[in-house]
């Protein structure tokens, strides 16, 4: 059995102080009297959003990890100048994400590109020697002006925000000339002046460095802002270095792929003898070689953009280039080679079955024995202080080596020690399998380094670099002691699944264990549902909906960020997140219903089109009746011209649901679902010379998962934003969906279309949706007119609720349906443009954005396609919930 004590890319992160408890700053930080502190419910709700960017247990295990240093020891981060030109927003976001729960990174920013700039439009020459700029008076003298006008941009972005900062453009950093007579006013820092920078901290600020420095008596000198964040690094011992960039990460020369990460212990010299590695980044290497060389074991450099900053801190998984010292890593073919001792007590604190005493180390050293006295071979892999260790076995007559053990304490896996390891152990053995407990806590980790896996009962079983289906059902079957464990049966009573995370490995046919789809609406046979895209909000309310429903049950969750941890909410099955690709999606769906009755697709915008074509091109054989349904979650094909996909709007548009050939369904969003609700029984009274006006507001989770100003708690305090004040793509999808509805009742076209204007706003409140819609009528209509013409319209609509007060986001929230009310129409007036203007209605919409704008529509418009009730799986209460106005 495996056993990592908590794998990891070594994305030791920040948000260090996050925590959960009462406490405004948790323990080993310290508190200072006037230090701003941030609200605790607001600390909550924080890092309630980065559980969406990894999982809970992991965002946890990082926040205590930073809570042991002191504010200072947090993080250094070096800003450069294209990152405040081009990208001066999200790196306020950024931070600002991390003062909201307590923790201040030390920012030290440059300003190259401007500087250049700036040199140009005086038009002197920008002159390097050995690629430091030589800096004469008159370019010092641009520089100063420039580092002051870079770094007051950011303190502003960040006090716009909210977030309190401090410029710090001098004091610091104490230099004497690197070579006078080389590079003119270039430093060497020998001091750092670290008070300035604690005071700030101290105070509730952020501290906001140039790189610029002075000799004693007052000079200033240039420097170059990569060193200077090195040189204060070795001052303070940060746990964290990092540089921002705009390329996220370092990249391999020959492959072009990000290098996630880099063990110079193990990997530098070796690095250092490639081809690709010249230049600038070898010249960056070797500077950080040097600095972490001077640092303690603990610390680590980060290269990153500043839009995926929080993963690159929060998450095992990361997202730029962790760069460590790591340990020497040893492989030994014989116990005697290895230091017993230090393994034993290893494998008894880390290793489940010694630590619990079901078994003992010495039981396991003859069982070693034994295996060789057999003529099998076994492999330990460890580090110098013995902080990681893995066995691998191979019985005689064995192609595929297994991995028995690997633990790793904690300090190993905060150093991304096993990541290495592993790296080693793939070298040596180009065949691996392994199984893994579902309730690991460490699925995903074994997720993302497998090619493949098959669950059945309590276990997963993982494979790497095995192609062969035969050996993989020999893997299985020899596993657990089954007949027959090929993709074609499993285990009676145990529900299984599998995945290829990396290579695509042909599967004929689904596993007969599971029962295939039946066209007739009585059966009550489970109806398998593969939802991809499953992080956002949008997803968990699916999962719940999915999980509480008499016909659907989950078979795929599929989660790129997610993969391996187990689906929460979800109590029909034991299910971990898988990560599947656009054609291992075509794959299954060759099968038709046989693999899966519905594929979900919970994507951003611009994302669904390869699942999509995938499919497409695998069912072009299926016959029409074993067409997987596809619902699409995002806006790609709502605005479809070709007749393939239906809008999913049940109340506006069932019939097409119903006779709808194709099984495709573009589902609506969220104000686009409010708004054509509240328009649609206005249409016979429009007047279509004026538009309709459409005033929306949205809690914060409508803006998504991805941290910015919009779903930002604290800048969303006693405030409204809005945004995207014309062309919103709710707009244009509100207008041209009541187009293809009205025809050819009302006389609208593609060539005369409905218009609208919408203005959406973002607001404090979680979750919910409020429309105020002013139509403008062709006749004369009085409230009570409008009430009843909404009432008969939606009279057998268990999703549409019509009453005659407004109706409150509060009430809605959490709810499945809409509802409709606070009809008024302006007083009457005679004759001329005051009659005109005045001769409109007005109207209240609301509805939960995650729920009938997104999640309950879509379970909606999935019991539509497969032919069972509308409403099944569907709370649907006969009155709204409604407050005493």
């Amino acid at each position: 059995m495996i056993r990592a004590g908590h794998f990891a890319k070594g994305r030791v992160g920040a948000l260090a102080r996050a925590s959960k408890a009462v406490s405004v700053l948790p323990r080993g930080v310290r508190l200072y009297s006037y230090q701003a502190r941030p609200d605790t419910s607001e600390k909550e709700t924080i890092v309630k959003l980065l559980y969406n960017i990894g999982s809970k247990k992991e965002v946890e295990q990082y926040l205590r990890h930073f809570s042991s240093v002191e504010s200072q020891k947090f993080a250094v981060i070096k800003v450069g100048g294209a990152v405040i030109s081009d990208d001066l927003a999200t790196l306020a976001s950024a931070l600002t994400f991390l003062t909201r729960v307590g923790l201040y990174p030390i920012v030290v920013h440059g300003a190259g590109p401007q500087l250049n700039k700036r040199l140009e439009a005086a038009k002197i020459e920008a002159r390097y020697e050995d690629g430091i700029r030589i800096t004469d008076g008159q370019t010092l003298a641009i520089a100063r002006e420039v580092f002051a006008s870079e770094n007051r941009k950011l303190v502003e972005a960040l006090e716009r925000l909210g977030t309190r900062a401090r410029p710090i453009t001098g004091g610091v950093f104490v230099a004497d000339y690197l070579n006078r007579e080389k590079y003119d006013r270039v430093g060497k820092i020998y001091s750092v002046n670290r008070e300035v920078v604690e005071s700030s901290i101290r105070a509730g600020c952020l501290p906001i460095l140039t790189s610029l420095a002075e000799t004693p008596d007052g000079q200033i000198l240039n420097v170059n802002a990569d060193i200077a964040a090195g040189e204060l690094a070795r001052v303070l011992e940060p746990l964290k270095i990092v540089y921002l960039n705009e390329k996220n990460g370092l990249y391999h020369g020959t492959t072009g792929k990000r290098i996630e990460t880099i063990h110079l212990d193990e990997e530098y010299e070796d690095l250092l003898k490639e081809p690709w590695v010249r230049y600038g980044t070898k010249l960056k290497l070797k500077e950080i070689k040097e600095l972490l060389d001077t640092l303690p074991r603990s610390s680590s450099v980060a290269i990153i953009s500043a839009e995926h900053l929080h993963k690159e801190l929060f998450t095992h998984s990361g997202a730029g280039t962790l760069i460590m010292r790591g340990h020497r890593l040893f492989s030994k073919q014989d116990l005697a080679e290895v230091d017993s001792d230090r393994l034993r007590a290893l494998l008894m604190e880390h290793d489940p079955s010694i630590a619990s005493g079901e078994t003992t180390a010495a039981s396991y050293w003859q069982h070693l024995a034994a295996l060789k006295k057999e003529g099998g071979r076994y492999w330990i892999y460890g580090d110098e202080p013995y902080q990681v260790a893995a066995v691998v076995m191979r019985k005689p007559g064995q192609n595929i080596a297994v991995v028995d053990k690997f633990v790793a304490s904690k300090a190993a896996v905060l150093g991304n020690i096993t990541d290495n390891a592993w790296k080693l152990i793939t070298r040596d053995h180009p065949q691996l399998v392994w199984s893994v407990p579902r309730a690991d806590d460490n699925l995903s980790w074994h997720f993302e380094r497998a090619d493949g896996s098959w669950a059945v009962g309590d276990n997963i079983v993982f494979w790497y670099g095995v192609e062969d289906w035969k050996q993989i059902s020999e893997l299985l079957t020899s596993k657990f002691n089954a007949q027959n464990t090929t993709s074609s049966s499993v285990p009676s009573g145990t529900r299984a699944y599998s995945t290829m995370a990396r290579r695509n490995i042909a599967r004929n046919s689904a596993p007969m264990g599971r029962r295939s789809y039946s066209t007739g609406s009585s059966s009550g046979s489970p109806l398998r549902v593969g939802l991809i895209g499953a992080r956002g909000f949008t997803g968990r309310e699916l999962i719940k909906l999915i999980d509480g429903h008499p016909r659907f049950e989950l078979s795929y969750v599929s989660s790129r960020e997610l993969a391996g941890k187990p689906v929460p909410n979800y109590t029909k099955a034991q299910l971990s997140h898988v990560n599947l690709s656009a054609q291992q999606v075509g794959d299954l769906a060759k099968a038709g219903r046989q693999a899966v009755d519905v594929w979900i697709l919970a994507l951003p915008n611009n994302v669904a089109a390869p699942f999509v074509a995938e499919i497409n091109t695998a069912t072009a054989q299926v016959s029409v009746d074993q067409q997987p349904i596809v619902v699409d979650l995002s806006a790609d094909y709502r605005f479809d011209a070709t007749g393939q996909w239906a809008y999913g709007l049940p109340e506006l548009h069932r019939s097409e649901l119903k006779t709808n050939m194709t099984g495709r369904i573009a589902n609506p969003g969220c104000y686009a679902t409010g708004s054509q609700l509240g328009l649609a029984p206005l249409l016979p009274y429009l007047d279509q010379s004026r538009l309709p006006s459409v005033f929306g507001v949205s809690g914060y989770s409508g803006a998504g998962t991805k941290p910015s100003p919009k779903n930002d708690p604290e800048f969303l305090r006693d405030n409204l934003i809005p945004y995207a004040p014309v062309n919103h793509i709710h707009e244009r999808e509100i207008g041209h969906s009541l187009t293809r509805m009205s025809h050819p009742q009302h006389p609208f076209t593609t060539n005369n279309p409905i218009r609208v204007q919408f203005s959406p706003h973002v607001a404090p409140f979680f979750q919910g949706i409020s429309l105020t819609l002013h139509v403008p009528l062709c006749q004369s209509m009085t409230a009570k007119d409008m009430l009843e013409v909404f009432r008969e319209f939606y009279q057998n609509e268990k999703l549409v609720h019509v009453t005659e007060n407004a109706p409150l986001v509060r009430d809605n929230a959490g709810k499945h349906y809409a509802v409709v009310g606070g009809f008024a129409v302006p007083p009457h007036s005679e004759g001329g443009l005051a009659e005109l203007a005045n001769r409109r209605a007005v109207l209240n919409v609301t509805l939960d954005n995650l729920l009938k704008g997104a999640a309950t529509q879509a379970i909606q418009n999935m019991n539509i396609a497969v032919g069972i009730d509308e409403y099944t799986g569907i709370p649907t209460p006969d009155e709204p919930t409604m407050s005493p106005n």
